[in-house]
């Protein structure tokens, strides 16, 4: 498939090495080794061809990416190229002096991420102490003055605490604050039995999240749905190989970043192809493109247009083939999957959360989890 419409983002992932260890961790459960991952330079020609492709936006993240030393040169290369830059991290490491080098570099703006408004439980999600870090940090990136996000990302042992959270963002001054239910791959579907909420707790969630946008001030509030109890799949990343490019910090090229996990898909890598031919040529990028590959109910269903028949990825998880119809889907003959999982949802929400966290191994932490 030729001629595809370019796509307009890049989500660049410079290292999976993270001082954080929160089970939800969108990176695979195999982690890219730091020895394979792409140097300066080799960022630098992928900044170029994406400028060169379309893209106009790179989100320059992991893991965390202040671990990379190199991280300025990294972000004057994409500012050279003139693409904008969001810098996504946990804030950990982050001082006024590195962000000033980053500012001068070329980045355009900041995304944060926080665990809880809890600093007890913000901790123990994470697996080790870091709200105190992630509070200082959200006061040199308003200091700096730049567009400033949070993120929390949503589960049963932090969604009543919405309330808090929201005002959390408030306080720290964020612009815009991105309320993201945990999605069910990798990390979070090996925790998914821990994390996944009640309806009930949804339901009070969305009420809080309309009533916070009644107001005429206060930051944006960026509801990302959860699809366990919707019974519609969400857009695979807006459709399967149609906005966006993941690179991997090894240099593998991915439609989407929880696509690591579909082992026959043989993605393409920046230091064997173009970008230009990944996302136009190779066979994982147009694998799932447009309607022709579907089958089953979505083969004929009026949303194909819409949803692009859910998500391959969580498909493939749950099923074993990404070619079937999303289980989050109520038309989908696996939708059992899904639906069962909610009705059953929360029977042990009294209890203290026994997270697998992200380290090698599966390694549990105790609730104390210490710094260091």
């Amino acid at each position: 498939m030729t001629g595809t419409a370019a796509p307009w983002a890049l989500l660049a992932e410079l290292t999976h090495a993270c001082p954080l260890h929160c089970p939800y961790c969108s990176n695979p459960l195999e982690l890219v080794r730091r020895s394979t991952e792409l140097a300066a330079d080799e960022w630098a020609r992928v900044f170029t061809e994406s400028a060169d492709l379309g893209i106009v936006q790179a989100h320059i993240s992991g893991g965390e990416p202040l671990l990379r030393r190199d991280l300025e040169e990294i972000v004057a290369a994409a500012h050279r190229a003139g693409i904008y830059t969001q810098l996504v991290t946990s804030g950990l490491g982050l001082t006024a002096d590195r962000l000033d080098a980053l500012v001068g570099a070329g980045l355009n703006s900041v995304q944060l991420s926080v665990q809880d408004s809890d600093r007890e439980n913000s901790d123990l999600i994470a697996g080790r102490t870091s709200y105190a870090a992630k509070e200082k940090a959200a006061g040199i990136i308003r200091a700096a003055e730049l567009p400033f996000g949070l993120n929390v990302v949503l589960h049963r042992h932090n969604l009543d605490r919405l309330p808090q959270i929201i005002e959390m963002g408030e306080r720290w001054g964020a612009d815009r604050i991105e309320l993201a239910n945990a999605q069910f791959y990798g990390w979070a579907l090996r925790n998914r039995e821990t994390l996944l909420p009640t309806r009930e707790q949804l339901d009070r969630a969305k009420q809080t999240v309309a009533a916070y946008r009644e107001k005429s001030e206060g930051p944006e509030l960026v509801w990302v749905l959860p699809d366990y109890y919707e019974g519609v799949p969400k857009p695979c990343m807006g459709g399967w190989g149609a906005r966006s490019i993941t690179v991997a910090p090894d240099g593998t090229a991915l439609p989407c970043p929880a696509a690591y996990a579909m082992t026959d898909l043989r993605p393409p890598n920046v230091r064997d192809h173009s970008l230009e031919w990944i996302w136009q040529r190779s066979e994982a990028f147009n694998a799932y493109r447009g309607t022709a590959w579907m089958s089953g109910p979505c083969g004929d269903c009026p949303r194909r247009e819409t949803d692009f028949g859910g998500c391959r990825c969580q498909a493939h998880a749950l099923t074993g083939d990404a070619s079937r119809t999303d289980p989050a889907c109520s038309l989908s003959p696996d939708h059992h999957l899904v639906r069962d999982r909610a009705v059953h949802a929360g029977r042990d929400a009294g209890t203290a959360p026994d997270f697998v966290y992200r380290r090698p191994g599966g390694a549990r932490l105790a609730p104390a989890a210490q710094e260091g």
